[in-house]
């Protein structure tokens, strides 16, 4: 039996769009004489929909929708994931199409998302289909890792997904997808999306697994393919390329979202501050690559306690990366705004009052920039920094996107010296030698109140993706002052991180959705 996998990029609520990629998918796949064409979990409404899956008319327009794609399967067998309104409420349905019309719907059993919890309604599991003479069990989303067994006259499991990205899926999906395929003894097909949607990644990364457990098939991470797999023929088994280390993945993850995120939202350009420090540096390098060189401007706003070595860094980072930029000092405005102020402050100490002033100076500005031109803000900040609230908000916790929030200040690294080896050191090398500054007083270093960032990224590492207890972190050798200064600073910057941009999810364990505490609590007093 000939499969066509389908690894399409969809679109939320563009019920039309999407229909018509899947057509045009279909119409491939006969072409290339497939029996059978698989598509992603909820392809039809484009995922996560949240409320849309509340709305009868949106979920009447997704019906209306697999009646066209049914029409078009006269010769071939689709499989097309949809939501599909129940008595019981709204499953996500695996839609079987053959014969020009829909044959059956098999509705995902466990809703263990949270992004699909309150939206989406348990179905009753997976079930076996018969394309060709072959039989199949077709399951869908998650429900493929906690079906304790499947027929075993079936020859083939076929699991359409929608399953996100975050650091280290893709080995950890191998491995679940190896182990069930071996133990069934069955080859095992899983089709997946592509792309952005607001704050999650597709990586796609579709694939086929023999019956062994053994990868035969693997298809293209971040980008849309078309492939069409013989069950009947030989396929030697193949290594996960050398090249798809986790660096590569994340920037890969970083661009891909941040691009979607700007086209299917209607933006065009972004705009953002460089400081010469290595976040603003990377997210600079990001944009450039998702959006090109000509939709992206920075702003250099040197503050009073601005070395002139990091107004040079960035200004030969804008240089070598093209984009066009401009100087503005904010120190006429800084000194403006602490005078305009002193009757209602006095002449206090200089203390977070002042530093906070500049960082709001260069988002006002900011601001500006993308009201009058139309370039969309973005946040340059990384997941340490929320963490620990070393962040203003207001100030540089603005934006309309951040495609780093979720990459800890030690991975910003890595990622810097990725894009150094694949774009010829556009990075200097001053900006990844220097000492982390926020530089909002003179000599100020982030040393000066942490330990290397290495040690707090792995301490924060340790509570929040793994949720250990402090008293675990000290057990396991860290030091019990600075442990306990770190999960005091966590808990009491949950205000900030409440109201962040959207925060591209790259990692298991997001501030938002996946680790979501309560505002106000005494937890840890």
């Amino acid at each position: 039996m000939k499969i066509a996998l389908a690894q399409l990029n969809y679109t939320i609520g563009d019920i039309e769009g999407n229909c018509a990629k899947i057509v045009d998918a279909i119409r491939k796949a006969k072409s290339e004489q497939a029996d059978l064409v698989l598509f992603a979990e909820q392809a039809v409404s484009g995922t996560p929909a949240f409320d849309l899956l509340r709305k009868t008319t949106f979920l009447e327009l997704c019906e209306e929708a697999l009646e066209r794609i049914a029409s078009h399967c006269d010769t071939i067998t689709a499989i097309v994931g949809s939501p599909v309104l129940t008595a019981d409420g709204t499953v996500s349905a695996a839609v079987v199409m053959e014969g020009g019309r829909i044959r059956k719907y098999i509705g995902k059993k466990r809703i263990t998302a949270r992004r699909e919890m309150g939206f989406l309604t348990g179905g009753n599991g997976f079930e076996c289909l018969t394309v060709r003479g072959h039989k199949c069990v077709v399951v869908v989303g998650d429900d493929l890792r906690h079906e304790a067994e499947f027929d075993h006259s079936a020859e083939l499991i076929l699991s359409i997904n929608a399953r996100k990205y975050f650091k280290g899926a893709m080995l950890a999906r191998l491995e679940q997808l190896r182990d069930i395929a071996f133990v069934e003894g069955k080859d095992l097909v899983l089709i997946n999306q592509v792309g952005g949607s607001t704050e999650i990644v597709y990586d796609g990364t579709s694939g086929v697994l023999n019956k062994h457990g053994e990868l035969t098939l693997m298809m293209k991470s971040f980008e849309e393919d078309f492939q069409v797999y013989d069950t009947e023929a030989a396929h030697a088994s193949i290594e996960i390329p050398k090249q798809m280390h986790r660096t590569y993945m994340v920037y890969e993850a970083a661009c891909c979202g941040l691009r979607d995120f700007f086209h299917k939202n209607g933006y065009t350009k972004a705009c953002l501050g460089l400081s010469g420090g290595i976040d603003s540096a990377v997210v600079a390098c990001i944009a450039v690559e998702a959006l090109g060189r000509e939709n992206v401007r920075a702003l250099l706003m040197p503050s009073p306690f601005t070395p002139a070595s990091s107004v040079e860094d960035a200004t030969a980072l804008a240089e070598r990366l093209g984009i066009a930029y401009d100087v503005v000092p904010i120190s006429p405005i800084y000194e403006r705004a602490l005078e305009a102020m002193r009757p209602v402050i006095g002449d206090i100490e200089f203390d977070f009052t002042q530093e906070n002033i500049q960082t709001r100076i260069r988002t006002m500005l900011l601001m500006a920039l993308q009201n009058k031109t139309g370039y969309m803000l973005l946040n340059s900040s990384n997941k340490s920094e929320n963490a620990l609230g070393l962040c203003t908000l207001y100030g540089d916790t603005a934006g309309a996107f951040s495609p780093t929030g979720d990459v800890y200040k030690s991975e910003m690294y890595d990622v810097a010296r990725y894009i150094n080896r694949i774009h010829d050191n556009v990075i200097p090398e001053n900006i990844l030698n220097k000492e982390p500054s926020s530089e909002l007083h003179a000599g100020q270093k982030d040393s000066d109140i942490l330990p290397p960032y290495e040690v707090v990224d792995a301490i924060l590492y340790r509570m929040i993706e793994e949720s250990q207890h402090r008293e675990e972190i000290i057990n396991a050798g860290f030091d019990s002052q600075v442990v306990e200064k770190i999960h005091a600073m966590i808990m009491r910057n949950e205000k900030k991180r409440y109201q962040f941009p959207p925060v591209l999810r790259l990692s298991a364990c997001a501030f938002g959705h996946e680790r979501l505490m309560p505002l106000t609590n005494k937890y840890g007093d």
